[in-house]
């Protein structure tokens, strides 16, 4: 069984010209574990990794994995197996004969080329040409390919992308299954919903900088509860709110004030003397609150200041 290594990032960033793509990054990738490497489209997800994998040259700081730089790793591609972009593949070869051209440059035994193909539901179609193949079919050879070393680190970009539902749910299975035998998965992804489901920890970046990390329980924790409260009286209950300092917007069933509790809502009413028909916690997604992170920390729903609310009574 292959052993996993710590991936690590040290204060890394990198700078194109005047622009700065990874802002002093840092972070680690724990073994037995898929990590998602999550954030917009241009966050920096890809020049990050392409740092890791010493197909660009860190500005400052420094990515190791197992405490080496890729580029001093004895054997890298029994170490690490990457998949960086859509992969390319002569739509002439077979699959077999693909692998095989990897293979025999890196030494490695041809009965890997049927054992990856096995792995990723391809040996039904090893001598196939690939450009018969469907989108699907080639993310697995892509990923046939990673696995040709058997390494104990799999670093995937954007493997998710582009594919039909079926396909989604054979690569969550995939990580999964990879991180069960105790690799190390780092798999980027620009929205969280495709890989929530397989995830165990969470990076996120936003303009190049780190602005969560943790695992995916931790970001529910930033799925901050609003709570729902109505009235007969809705206008009264916006002024109490507004002046108590409460932040809120009008929902369909009622306000949606920003706070810890109901109990606190429920005593601003009571001192109003403002009749309450609803109360209630309601928490937000984790796509919400993804999304706010990567939007800066501000707020996606739209809550408008107590003020303005408390005079106008109305959404905006």
């Amino acid at each position: 069984m292959p052993d996993g290594a710590v991936i690590e990032f040290s204060n890394i960033t990198k700078t194109f010209g005047g622009v700065t793509a990874v802002n002093d990054l840092s972070f680690t990738v724990e073994p037995g574990r898929v990590t998602g490497f999550l954030g917009p489209n241009g966050a920096g997800k890809t020049t990050t990794l392409r740092m890791l994998l010493g197909l660009v040259a860190p500005s400052s700081g420094s990515a190791t994995i197992g405490g080496i730089r890729y580029r001093d790793l004895p054997r890298p591609l029994q170490t690490v197996g990457a998949a960086l972009e859509a992969a390319s593949f002569h739509p002439g070869r077979t699959a077999r004969n693909h692998l095989a051209v990897y293979a025999v440059a890196a030494g490695l035994p041809a009965a890997r080329i049927d054992a990856v193909l096995h792995t990723v539901g391809l040996s039904d179609h090893g001598a196939q040409r690939v450009g018969g193949y469907s989108l699907g079919m080639r993310q697995r050879l892509g990923l046939a390919f990673t696995l040709l070393g058997d390494p104990g680190v799999l670093v995937l970009d954007e493997p998710i992308n582009g594919l039909d539902p079926e396909g989604i749910k054979w690569i969550r299975g995939f990580l999964r299954a990879m991180a069960d035998e105790g690799r190390t998965v780092l798999v980027s992804s620009h929205l969280l919903s495709e890989v929530q489901q397989s995830v165990d920890d969470v990076i996120i970046i936003a303009a190049g900088a780190l602005v969560h990390r943790g695992t995916l329980a931790s970001l529910e924790t930033e799925a901050a509860p609003r709570i729902l409260v109505d009235s007969p009286d809705r206008q009264a209950l916006a002024t109490a709110l507004g002046q108590a300092g409460i932040e809120f917007f009008t929902g369909r069933s009622g306000l949606l004030a920003a706070a810890p509790d109901t109990a606190l809502i429920g005593h601003i009413a009571f001192l109003a003397s403002v009749e309450v028909s609803a109360l209630h916690r309601e928490r937000r997604g984790l796509e919400e609150a993804f999304l706010a992170l990567v939007n800066g920390g501000a707020p996606t729903n739209g809550i408008d200041s107590p003020s303005a609310n408390a005079d106008k009574g109305e959404s905006r």
